[in-house]
């Protein structure tokens, strides 16, 4: 693993760590909750992480442009299971994503992206790098909402649950 490897994956895991302090101690009703009038709840957005994941990982892997199993679902940042499960799942998620990222030799290496609704007509690639910093990215931004859903439910947030 190379220094560029470590830095990315640890920033990756240092954000991960951060979207996770707002959940801590919820029940599921709590993490089901709607706080705004967004569909955005604190399980949605750890379910929404956890499947966001996995799909990138399934893009990374296939490197051939294949749609990954659910992108085009539209419920994801409801929260269908308890938080436990997708807490859980997210875990999971984050291990084979750090596993397999971990493993290449390059983030040079490049995947073909997926076409989608959404998408330009040509076909798009990008390095595994851009991938690492588009979930960095990602899950910064949805700890930036975790925070604000979690201070709307109780007034709680992450600097006075870091005990800061």
């Amino acid at each position: 693993m190379t220094r560029e490897h470590e830095e990315l994956l640890g920033l990756l895991t240092e954000v991960r760590s951060r979207l996770l302090i707002p959940v801590r101690g919820l029940t599921d009703a709590e993490a089901a909750k709607r706080t705004t009038v967004s569909e955005l709840t604190l399980g949605g957005l750890i379910r929404h992480l956890a499947t966001g994941e996995r799909m990138w990982l399934q893009v990374l892997r296939n490197a051939d442009g294949s749609l990954p199993d659910g992108m085009l679902n539209t419920a994801q940042y409801s929260m269908s299971e308890t938080l436990s499960h997708w807490l859980s799942a997210y875990e999971v998620a984050a291990a084979e994503t750090d596993a397999y990222v971990t493993s290449l030799p390059s983030l040079d290496v490049e995947v073909q992206l997926p076409t989608t609704p959404w998408s330009p007509p040509e076909p798009r690639f990008w390095s595994a790098r851009r991938i690492v910093l588009h979930l960095i990215h990602e899950t910064a931004q949805h700890a930036g909402h975790a925070d604000i859903i979690r201070e709307s439910l109780d007034g709680a947030n992450s600097t006075a649950q870091l005990g800061a």
